[in-house]
């Protein structure tokens, strides 16, 4: 699979929103985490140990920034099979990692809460290493993410920056509602936020393991490059603002080979249906059934 060239590049529009909800979910997401710890050292009345807090979150947020300008400078400086190699198994990983943090969010943010309470509890009593370590790992778990899904999202955009403006921008909205959701101005059900960005996640996901398996077979470590498993491309446009839309955020193409077809779509069939199973109540320790934390209540 050749490179795509400027002329074919998504949209912008297509690439800013793709990148921004991307941006928005793991930003969210991020910042529950951040905002839990922050209110249980207000609420601890410690609010001495918020600087160590800021140094983790400060040194995971530049541990990311190195991850992701690394790897994205890596795969924009080679070329040619080399290239596409590199590209290949970076989709792969990121498929990997980003398939293994939706899964486990599904079931972890009913006690997400509790567990960052409990482990901010041990490590106050650790020290400043402690908490500055518990930060940087809690947020730098989730940043990593981001990172090699944006990385592997940014792959079709012909090296355009407009994915990491979008991402930005995502950010930044989340970081304006994480605020307001800790002052009390906003309520946000983060079971249904969750389960509805995660399917968005897995179907681009999706988008981004097809893209990897293309390259692989570029790079004729897979077989099957001239296999088409159908060829649409005679009326569907992708200078169009479907096409456009298509290939910005889930890197469709209309002329896909059929290794690229199986896999995408034994992808959404196993990932979707276990994201999507009935989850077991979580219980008391009397045995009794306990419903999972009011998302409101998080930062309590």
């Amino acid at each position: 699979m050749e490179r795509v060239v400027a002329s074919e590049a998504p949209s912008v529009a297509a690439q800013l929103v793709g990148s921004g909800l991307i941006g928005v979910r793991e930003g969210l997401e991020t910042g529950i985490v951040i905002m839990i710890l922050v209110a249980f050292l207000v609420k601890s009345q410690r609010r001495e140990s918020l600087k160590w807090v800021a140094g983790g979150v400060g040194a995971a947020i530049v541990m990311v920034a190195a991850i992701f300008v690394g790897v994205r400078f890596g795969t924009s400086t080679v070329t040619g099979v080399a290239a596409e190699l590199i590209s290949g198994l970076a989709s792969l990983v990121a498929v990997v990692i980003v398939t293994w943090m939706v899964l486990w969010m599904r079931t972890a943010s009913r006690s997400i809460s509790g567990e960052l309470r409990e482990g901010m509890s041990k490590a106050l009593a650790i020290g400043p290493s402690a908490v500055l370590a518990l930060a940087f790992f809690a947020v730098g778990r989730e940043g990593v993410e981001t990172a090699l899904l944006m990385v592997g999202y940014a792959e079709n955009t012909a090296g355009s920056q407009w994915p990491l403006i979008g991402l930005l921008l995502g950010i930044l909205i989340a970081v304006v509602m994480t605020v307001a959701m800790y002052f009390g101005a906003v309520r946000i059900n983060f079971a249904l936020f969750f389960k509805y960005t995660g399917v968005l996640l897995i179907v681009v996901a999706a988008g981004i393991l097809a893209y990897g398996i293309r390259a692989l077979q570029t790079a004729d470590w897979l077989p099957g490059l001239a296999s088409r498993a159908f060829d649409i491309s005679s009326w569907f446009s992708l200078s169009s603002w479907y096409g456009t839309l298509a290939q910005g955020i889930f890197n469709f193409r209309p002329e896909p080979t059929v290794l690229q077809v199986a896999a995408w779509s034994a992808y959404v069939i196993v990932v979707l249906t276990l994201f999507l199973r009935p989850i077991a109540p979580l219980t008391s320790s009397g045995g009794r059934r306990r419903e999972p934390t009011d998302s409101a209540d998080i930062p309590q």
